[in-house]
């Protein structure tokens, strides 16, 4: 829980806002722009350099800050990111998007809990958590999933490093390769596998915007918000199966964002406010994401995720490189 009257929180907002402001200041540099790092690439990157690079300086003290910029507000900015979206835009998605989202919801768990526990003997919880993370919708889904395991804190730390790791590597290779030309998909197919297959909400939008093409990004995030919304089934699931049945019976967690995510798009369908307010709407969205992306890079601590051992990291990547290859394979037969 956030301490809102503890002045250390606020100062740590401060700093986030200051890094972000610079942040949109390098994006705007010639030479970053020809790259295609758009803000919020720039930001986690920023946010990765201060924390393990300039670490000594110890710019945000007060944890709680970072944890509001990577939950709260992230969840703020995706609901707001409902404005750049119609009704029309998701019927484009449509069954394709679902039927996509969810083969790769349950291949990727399946996949990850069978390599976890019967090949690489990892924890049971750790390879639940990470296998959560890899196939839903990263640290988000593997925090809703401790509240279902209740788990050790170490559990989590470990699997969230893990997560954030190897989404934040697939937000790189998958413009890049894009850009190349190498992956030979059209702007539909290629929503749908950034949205089908990267780690976290923030990597998504990450991603899409990098391409600087609004059709990808808009229905990439769709499909990743569809993603989102199979986890709380997918909590359900979890309970009945990996929780022994004496333990005391505990509140699901409901991803309210998403559902808020798609109240906002049925009020945009209806073209109620004007389109310098949407406009002013999405310029605020952008700035609260980059917020997100550099308190997610700010928490990504590469000594932590050295120390965590090679099996979980195994793990990790071997259910990235299971969402690049069979999500790539899926997205082309669909």
């Amino acid at each position: 829980m956030q301490n809102f009257k503890d002045f250390k929180f606020y100062k740590g907002i401060a700093y986030i806002l200051v890094f972000t402001v610079f942040s949109f200041y390098i994006s705007k540099i010639a030479f970053i722009e020809n790259l295609g790092f758009s803000i919020l690439i720039i930001a986690i990157l920023l946010g990765i350099f201060l924390s393990n690079v300039l670490d000594r300086f110890n710019f945000i003290e007060n944890k709680s800050s970072l944890s509001f910029c990577t939950k709260q507000l992230l969840r703020l900015a995706i609901v707001l990111y409902g404005f750049r979206l119609t009704v029309s835009d998701l019927q484009d998605i449509g069954m394709q998007g679902i039927i996509y989202s969810f083969i790769i919801v349950c291949t990727t768990f399946i996949f990850g809990y069978i390599i976890g526990v019967k090949f690489l003997k990892i924890d049971k919880q750790i390879a639940i958590l990470i296998s959560a993370g890899s196939s839903i919708c990263g640290a988000a889904a593997v925090l809703a999933t401790e509240s279902v395991l209740k788990n050790k804190a170490y559990k989590t730390s470990l699997a969230i490093s893990t997560v954030v790791l190897f989404g934040t590597l697939a937000m790189f290779i998958y413009p890049y390769f894009y850009n190349l030309g190498l992956l030979s998909l059209n702007e539909k197919k290629m929503a749908l596998y950034i949205g089908g297959t990267l780690h976290e909400v923030a990597h998504v939008v990450g991603a899409a915007n990098s391409l600087d093409n609004e059709l990808i990004s808009d229905n990439a995030v769709v499909v990743k918000m569809i993603r989102v919304m199979f986890l709380a089934p997918f909590l359900i699931f979890v309970a009945l199966n990996f929780v022994p049945k004496n333990t005391q019976k505990t509140k699901l967690a409901i991803p309210w964002f998403a559902v808020l995510f798609i109240i906002v798009i049925l009020f945009n369908s209806f073209n109620i406010l004007e389109a310098k307010t949407i406009d002013l709407i999405n310029e605020i969205d952008l700035f609260l994401l980059a917020m997100a992306m550099f308190a997610l890079g700010y928490n990504t601590k590469i000594k932590e995720i050295i120390s965590v051992g090679l099996k979980p990291l195994l793990l990790g990547f071997i259910l990235f490189m299971l969402l690049i290859f069979v999500g790539y394979a899926l997205v082309v037969l669909l």
